[in-house]
């Protein structure tokens, strides 16, 4: 939390003041250490960035499929929401859920939001409802797990080839491709960054 150049410390509740930074560097709480924000001077622009080729791979990942599987001589193709449904229909849907939510709804809410913020910021504009789309990256990111279902999608294709051939498809690649574009894409984005921008925007509407 800032204010008028006071930093309040998430972890410790200490109150500090604002210090001017290199680029690169980082301001780090002086009771427990703790990261208060970095020097990104394009941090907001290279957010947008990965957000908007997240934004891409994401309906690649989706509409393509994740891979082949051939067994005596049937062939069948699988996409993300396919696999979901399937774990419906075979009675499962606590399952499918957790996937169905994981793996594409909080994803997608999450590359929403940090688009929905920084490409209305990109061209000097303030988006409506800034603050609840704010609180939807934070409260979704925990609930992303691309990462862990690509792990668990390598391990499944490991274990597969003893019994079938199994040949990965456009979406399996796009999905790791996926996966960067989102952790870089919330790596550069910084909160103080961010609202420190937001207000430099709030002054020049106040003196128009």
């Amino acid at each position: 939390m800032e204010l008028d150049g006071v930093i309040v410390c998430d972890q410790c509740d200490l109150i500090q003041r604002e210090v001017v930074l290199e680029s690169g560097g980082t301001a780090s709480c002086g009771r427990c250490g703790n990261v208060l924000f970095r020097s990104q001077p394009r941090g907001l622009e290279l957010s947008l960035i990965f957000s908007l080729t997240a934004a891409a791979l994401f309906l690649i990942s989706n509409c393509f499929p994740i891979v082949t599987i051939s067994s005596q001589g049937l062939t069948n193709s699988t996409t993300l929401l396919d696999a979901a449904d399937r774990l419906v229909r075979d009675g499962i849907p606590s399952i499918a859920v957790l996937v169905f939510a994981t793996t594409f709804l909080m994803p997608a809410l999450e590359i929403a939001a940090l688009i929905y913020l920084l490409l209305p910021l990109n061209f000097g504009r303030l988006p409506p409802g800034l603050s609840v789309a704010f609180r939807l990256i934070y409260f979704v990111k925990p609930w992303a797990m691309v990462e862990v279902f690509m792990m668990g999608l390598l391990v499944t294709i490991t274990k597969l080839n003893a019994f079938a051939s199994v040949a990965p498809d456009i979406a399996l690649g796009s999905f790791i491709l996926l996966m960067i574009s989102v952790t870089a894409a919330a790596a550069n984005f910084d909160p103080h960054n961010f609202w420190k921008r937001v207000e430099e925007l709030k002054n020049v509407r106040r003196r128009a």
